[in-house]
């Protein structure tokens, strides 16, 4: 009886949801179709929020020279024509969050060097909580040099 007792309070606390990633509101950055700007620093900004507890997140940014997709995009940008890469600009990076946490504001700055290709490229975001679900977004940016005028 008592084992009985003891997996059916187990059942009502096992997490059965994915967290979640948002990109809507006014301080996220960058949103789908953006310019990221090289010899710039930008800030990353999302809201991440789960029902019981979230447990780190990643950015990967990688070109998309080949004009590839990732099933998380919502919207089509205009895409330049497709090159091969000579020196694309790569930033992968993991990030974990205080334990106990359901949402928190990320806010990460990241620089995009001199000498990288300017083109079209994808800002990958995977959040990952507590008991191991995964949400992924994929939003696609161009990284061009900034023109002066």
């Amino acid at each position: 009886m008592l084992i009985f007792l003891l997996s059916t309070c187990n059942r009502d606390e096992v997490d059965n949801q994915r967290p979640e990633i948002d990109m809507s509101w006014d301080g996220a950055f960058p949103k789908n179709c953006d310019t990221l700007y090289i010899g710039e620093t930008f800030n990353f900004g999302a809201v991440f929020t789960d029902n019981t507890a979230l447990g780190s997140y990643s950015i990967d940014i990688h070109h998309n020279f080949d004009h590839h997709s990732h099933s998380t995009d919502v919207e089509d940008c205009r895409l330049l024509p497709v090159k091969e890469a000579v020196n694309p600009f790569l930033f992968i990076r993991e990030y974990e969050i205080p334990v106990g946490i359901k949402v928190y504001r990320a806010d990460v700055e990241i620089f995009i060097p001199e000498g990288v290709d300017e083109g079209d490229y994808h800002l990958f975001i995977s959040l990952t909580d507590r008991e191991g679900w995964r949400a992924e977004k994929g939003v696609s940016v161009k990284i061009l040099h900034r023109k002066s005028s």
